[in-house]
């Protein structure tokens, strides 16, 4: 626990190991020159579906939110649902040290731990978040035994976790089913192994940082697992590559921000993308943000769909098992830009060499 960043007093921590040259974190850009786009799924259901579309194929990010003004995107989670899911996390790392003390752990192999740092192999870099990680099987069973690990403090945390997991996932079936219709795809083709294993949540607490130009709070990184649903909080924190350069995401209210996920790229045979993105850090404030992850089964074989290959286009990437994909992408190398080291074909060929 003496690792914990939202415990220890700033003057106690060891800052070397934290701190990265400053030509590896180039700044964003201001939202004004770029921003993400923000789709109205109440539209007619073409046009969302071809907005969305369009979305992965440019950012493989896009904005979600259910308030009244020029940026609606009313991706049918409650707002109350999204306020005690907030208020939830933000209370569980309020709590005393000795509540929190027996959910510590180190070892990556564990579903449901509160560490510190990336879960990348990094190469020694350090990074400034402390994270909640939480696993839950689907469909959700609130006597499921799996979740007994959880910690049972605050009191309603496995309550209002467990219902934000059914709503959030149902967001991401429902996007994967639209993206199915606009590729003209079977709208099945997401369901089964490769959205069916555990929904990972992260709930991640960046502390106010000592030196934000120099720090961050994750490395440059693509997901790996399908899709990505994050609820961002409201403070500034998220960067997204774009062209060469890092887009500023600010928090809309209320927005769910969608992250295409590696394997969408890997179906898709490269026409959806997965794109690099960042966790920054600030000196004033400590950021909490979730993450959901729709994850497939371990042994889910995972390889370009047969609509997507042809004469003309043949696969750019090799069919693996899910684990085998895992294993092999998990180190995190920061170059002089953007972080390259992530391109699927190159890790690809690396799995298939093995």
């Amino acid at each position: 626990m003496e690792n914990m960043l939202h415990l220890a007093p700033t003057s106690r921590v060891p800052l070397d190991c934290f701190v990265l040259p400053r030509d590896q974190l180039p700044p964003a850009m201001s939202p004004a020159v770029v921003s993400l786009p923000v789709i109205d799924m109440r539209r007619g259901r073409d046009e969302v579906r071809r907005a969305v579309l369009d979305a992965g194929k440019e950012f493989g990010f896009f904005q979600a939110s259910p308030r009244i003004n020029k940026q609606v995107v009313g991706h049918g989670v409650p707002e109350q649902v999204l306020r005690d899911m907030e208020a939830v996390c933000e209370e569980f790392f309020l709590l005393p040290a000795p509540d929190k003390a027996e959910f510590y752990s180190e070892d990556k192999a564990k579903r449901n731990r509160l560490f510190s740092g990336a879960t990348y192999e990094t190469g020694g870099d350090k990074y400034w978040r402390d994270c909640l990680r939480l696993a839950c099987p689907f469909p959700v069973v609130a006597s499921d035994t799996t979740k007994g690990d959880w910690p049972d403090k605050p009191q309603r945390l496995r309550e209002v976790v467990e219902k934000f997991i059914v709503l959030a996932r149902r967001v991401g079936m429902e996007l994967l089913r639209l993206l199915c219709e606009a590729m003209g795809l079977q709208p099945d083709i997401f369901v089964g192994d490769i959205s069916g294993g555990d929904v990972i949540i992260n709930i991640n607490r960046y502390p106010p940082c000592p030196s934000p130009r120099t720090m961050l709070g994750l490395p440059p990184h693509c997901d790996r697992n399908l899709i990505t649903l994050l609820l961002p909080g409201a403070v500034h924190g998220l960067d997204v590559a774009y062209k060469g350069d890092w887009i500023k995401v600010e928090p809309v209210p209320n927005a769910i921000v969608v992250n295409f996920g590696q394997q969408l790229e890997v179906v898709s045979n490269g026409m959806l993308k997965s794109i690099e993105h960042r966790a920054t850090t600030n000196s004033v404030k400590a950021r909490t943000s979730v993450a959901t992850f729709i994850m497939p089964t371990p042994d889910c074989l995972i390889g370009p769909a047969e609509e997507f290959v042809g004469e003309d286009n043949p696969p750019y990437y090799r069919t693996v098992k899910f684990r085998d994909f895992v294993r092999t992408y998990n180190v995190v190398k920061l170059g002089s830009g953007l972080n390259l080291t992530t391109n699927l074909r190159n890790v690809q060929k690396e799995i298939s060499s093995k």
